[in-house]
């Protein structure tokens, strides 16, 4: 991976801004060393709901990083957000007001700041790809929310992206930075439960076709905007609720149901478990029912990971033991199995200090984060790939080095989206 140049801000601006190969480097590569006020990372953030409200809490708290514009559709949390950060660095510097935040309704004009130089891109999962392709092509650093991508296809193109122009991506699968969830595949990975068989995911259902009756759009909010590359529909708020109980979170159109949104957590650690971060399952069996447990991924290796109500999270399954874990839960059977804190030979994973510092850190020294892009992409197939065979209702075959569903046009399809019009990659 490239390493940071010995330069000056200046003369880096200045010869960034000559660059006329195909790669763009943010500003702020400029080695390891907490930057002046003056030279913070500046944010911008897109989408500043559940998710995206409480990772302007997060960074608010990072001082070597300064939020600097804020987007959503919705101008009630707009302007939330922008009174969040104007007072929070009012109150930081022992000022009255303070006003430098500013607020966007399209994420377009925020990307065309070239004052900004990482975004945080935390919307429905149908406006992922868009935002974030246009972001690597404006030369930002992206950390994007969790699952990556409506689409395996999307998924990939926003690994391209990512490639050609240089960004840092982060995808929010933040339990690759949690303890429990790095000692876990560290143990697993360096054989304390001998050779890996089983992997139990426990994760809730696909998305489906849900109707929703019309209601007045509510004033403020650009429902138009909202649904972007999605099929227009009428507006109905809960179609465009960020609730787990229902929302758009459970409708085809806008995401993967809980087996993506979870799927892209518990399925992420079970690919780190298994090594297969750049590979993906070889063939995917559906449940008798599409409600039942029993999604069932096989990959190359034998290895078998089965969405399954045995596991509290992730159950890893080898020949000499088993390993538990969920967030604040790790449990090994036979107990002396995780008794033995690891070895140095054993902590062959990455580390990460965190993963939203680790992303800050990572802008710096221009290396690959802990859940990059690529690995975001791969572990998003694997959820989009259950949900196919659940909704045909059939096994089907992939070819995790061509990203190719084998023999089945219909399946095949499925691996990308048609989107409304303007919108495209």
């Amino acid at each position: 991976m490239p390493q940071p140049k010995n330069v000056t801000r200046r003369t880096f601006i200045k010869a960034a801004s000559a660059l006329s190969a195909p790669y763009f480097v943010p500003r702020f590569a400029l080695g390891s060393v907490l930057p002046a006020p003056s030279e913070r990372i500046t944010l911008g953030f897109i989408g500043v709901g559940n998710m995206g409200g409480g990772h302007l809490g997060t960074f608010l708290g990072h001082d070597d990083v300064q939020i600097v514009a804020v987007c959503d559709v919705d101008s009630v949390k707009r302007d939330k957000a922008i009174q969040r950060v104007n007072e929070h660095y009012a109150e930081q510097r022992d000022k009255g007001t303070f006003d430098g935040c500013d607020g966007y309704h399209e994420f377009e004009a925020l990307l065309d700041r070239d004052d900004i130089d990482a975004v945080l891109i935390a919307v429905p999962d149908h406006w992922h790809a868009i935002i974030a392709v246009a972001a690597c092509r404006s030369g930002k650093d992206v950390y994007c929310e969790k699952p990556l991508s409506l689409t395996v296809r999307d998924a990939r193109e926003m690994v391209l992206a990512a490639r050609r122009h240089g960004s840092v991506f982060q995808t929010g699968s933040q339990q690759r930075s949690a303890d429990e969830f790095y000692k876990a595949c560290s143990m697993v990975r360096s054989g304390r439960i001998g050779r890996l068989q089983t992997v139990d995911v426990n994760i809730g259902l696909p998305s489906r076709d849900k109707y929703f009756p019309t209601e007045a759009v509510r004033e403020g909010f650009d429902w138009d905007r909202w649904l972007g590359p999605a099929p227009w529909a009428p507006y109905n708020g809960e179609r465009c609720s960020g609730h787990y109980s229902g929302g758009w979170r459970r409708v085809r159109d806008y995401s993967g149901g809980m087996t993506t949104d979870w799927g892209a957590h518990h399925f992420d650690i079970g690919q780190w478990g298994i090594g297969a971060d750049d590979t993906g399952p070889i063939e995917i069996t559906p449940p008798d029912e599409p409600d039942e447990f029993g999604m069932r991924f096989l990959y190359a290796n034998g290895v078998t990971m089965t969405r399954s109500d045995k596991a509290n999270g992730v159950r890893f399954t080898g020949t000499d033991g088993e390993i538990e874990v969920n967030r604040g839960h790790f449990q090994t059977w036979p107990e002396e199995i995780g008794a033995e804190p690891l070895s140095a030979s054993e902590r062959i994973l990455y580390k990460s200090p965190g993963h939203q510092t680790d992303w800050i850190d990572c802008i710096r020294t221009r290396r690959r984060p802990i859940c990059d892009v690529e690995i975001g992409c791969r572990s998003v197939t694997v959820c989009h790939l259950g949900n196919i065979a659940c909704w045909l209702g059939r096994r089907i075959r992939w070819d995790p080095k061509k990203e190719e569903i084998i023999g089945d046009p219909e399946a095949a399809r499925w691996l990308d989206r048609p989107k409304r019009a303007p919108w495209r990659l």
